[in-house]
């Protein structure tokens, strides 16, 4: 088997019903597998896993037991040659796994692999790729001297920002919600270290993958969606978890003065009060205008019932779209992405070619009966039933 994607999930039934879907549709030329690790959810994932998704292993934990021990007992069942630890709040593309997979192939070095990454918006999330945050990189990041200094390599090397983010290379550290690594090389690293709860584990891993003398790649020729505040409320819970996991990495590879872990602990928390800060939910400003990307004008008339608002449809000419420049221009327009009409790598790329217009975004799954999406990388996203 090539291939065995890896999904935890913990209380986000409707997000991981829109990345298995788009998981499915990823691997059908492949010889490939999905495991859902479902760490013991209030919500109702489990029951829709084996409704909508009945021939997909699931994994059911009788506790939330943390990022890593989750993404351990799901490797421990996988039987493909490469595995791919990948977050329930993502949306893959038709081909990521085929490109993914071609480009690893092609590497003798090869450690961890990760790809861009953007939110609900479409804007580039940085933590595609990062530096190993060694006490001096940790400060750049904590005081904000990366932005100060984007163009330095003296401070810069926290979001490796000697990569932009349609270049791809060699990078130290990735992110957690999208990592593709041969499973071997995943068994003898064994996993996840699971005395950490979650937060520093995926920096820990790729760390010690380069300690093995392998290395890590930012592959920029796929994009996948990684909602990311869905996966956690930035409350006091995760202020004191992002501390403890900082912590952790530091005693774990670093010798370092009662000084410094002075400082870094006045650091941490201010960085964590700053994150919990910015996981406050926005007031969304009001639509002026919905626009739908469907072929169906059923779907149509079922959103304007629901939304109780008049809604413009875009319907397709030879597998094209085809706007009024009026809907590119109003600020403030969502626009609703039926991936029965489209693919998800087709709504991905219409999300990155209109981030930095004011739109927000949503995507309406064939066979559900809701729309999901998030307006911002710090919220919870939001889900609307129809």
């Amino acid at each position: 088997m090539q291939l065995s994607v890896v999904i935890l999930n913990y209380n986000v039934r409707y997000f991981l019903e829109l990345c298995v879907l788009s998981v499915q549709k990823a691997i059908q030329n492949l010889d490939a597998e999905i495991i859902v690790v479902d760490n013991n959810s209030s919500d109702d994932s489990c029951t829709m896993m084996k409704e909508r998704f009945p021939n997909v292993q699931l994994i059911e934990n009788k506790e939330n037991s943390g990022f890593p021990k989750g993404n351990n007992i799901g490797v421990a069942q996988a039987k493909g040659e490469y595995v791919c630890i990948l977050n329930p709040d993502t949306v893959v593309a038709e081909d990521t796994f085929e490109k993914v997979l071609a480009f690893a192939k092609s590497k003798t070095d090869l450690g961890i692999v990760g790809c861009k990454l953007i939110d609900g918006t479409g804007k580039f999330l940085p933590e595609s790729k990062r530096g190993i945050p060694t006490p001096w990189v940790a400060f750049t990041k904590i005081f904000g001297l990366y932005k100060i200094f984007p163009n330095s390599t003296f401070f810069n090397r926290y979001y490796a920002q000697h990569l932009a983010s349609d270049q791809t290379g060699k990078v130290e550290i990735l992110v957690g919600a999208f990592m593709i690594m041969k499973r071997d090389l995943y068994n003898e690293l064994q996993g996840f270290d699971e005395n950490c709860f979650m937060y520093s584990d995926d920096i820990d891993l790729s760390y010690r993958a380069l300690q093995k003398g392998k290395s890590n790649y930012y592959f920029h020729k796929t994009t996948v969606i990684h909602y990311k505040g869905e996966s956690t409320v930035k409350d006091g819970t995760y202020m004191k978890r992002f501390r403890e996991a900082m912590n952790f990495f530091y005693k774990k590879h670093y010798k370092v003065s009662g000084f410094f872990s002075l400082f870094m602990t006045v650091g941490i928390v201010f960085f964590s009060f700053v994150k919990m800060f910015q996981g406050k939910v926005k007031p969304k400003a009001a639509s002026e205008q919905y626009v739908l990307i469907s072929d169906s004008e059923i779907v149509k008339k079922k959103l304007e019932d629901k939304l109780q608002k008049n809604m413009e449809i875009v319907l397709s000419e030879n597998g094209k779209n085809v706007f009024s420049q009026s809907f590119l221009k109003t600020p403030n327009t969502e626009f609703i992405l039926d991936l029965n009409s489209m693919s998800c790598k087709e709504a991905i790329v219409f999300l990155e070619q209109n981030a930095f217009n004011s739109f927000t975004f949503k995507i309406l799954l064939p066979q559900s009966d809701f729309i999901i999406g998030s307006n911002s990388s710090n919220d919870r996203g939001e889900i609307i039933l129809i």
